[in-house]
């Protein structure tokens, strides 16, 4: 079932996904309305589920992460215990940014943030490689970031 939110939330959302330091009474003077429905509106957001939580935007290059790589992986065997186990390891690699479970050629489509090729190189034969059952893996790399967006078109 589909969360229902209103304009209202809509548009609370939209305001701390552009900032997500911005402050009550900032949003409720941008909206027309009093700092209290406002307040209430965000807790119920995130009680709810529907705001998960809040991070800051950092510039990966100035921490020195140059390589973003789109790996893709398939199994030789698909079965219910070695998915979950795939997941749980994969979950624990901090290269890992995204992890998706996908329908095609390919099982899984991972987002991969290291320092540079030999840091990748590491990665796949030390980390990757470790994981059972891995049949086929395929390595795309970033050559410019074009469009990088966490804001969801509200």
């Amino acid at each position: 079932m589909k969360y229902q939110v209103d304009a209202i939330d809509r548009k609370i959302i939209k305001l701390l996904q552009q900032d997500g330091k911005m402050r009550i009474k900032e949003i409720a003077a941008q909206l027309g309305l009093t700092n209290t429905p406002v307040f209430d509106r965000i807790k119920r957001l995130e009680a709810d589920g529907v705001i998960t939580g809040y991070t800051a935007k950092v510039d990966r290059s100035k921490l020195g992460f140059q390589l973003i790589a789109f790996c893709s992986v398939s199994f030789d065997q698909h079965q219910r215990e070695l998915i979950r186990n795939f997941e749980e390891d994969i979950a624990k690699l901090d290269e890992v940014l995204e992890c998706y479970h996908i329908a095609g050629m390919f099982d899984y489509l991972l987002k991969v943030l290291v320092v540079d090729m030999d840091q990748y190189q590491q990665f796949i034969t030390e980390k990757l490689a470790s994981i059972q059952y891995i049949g086929k893996v395929q390595s795309s790399f970033v050559m410019t970031e074009v469009k990088q967006e966490q804001v969801f078109p509200l």
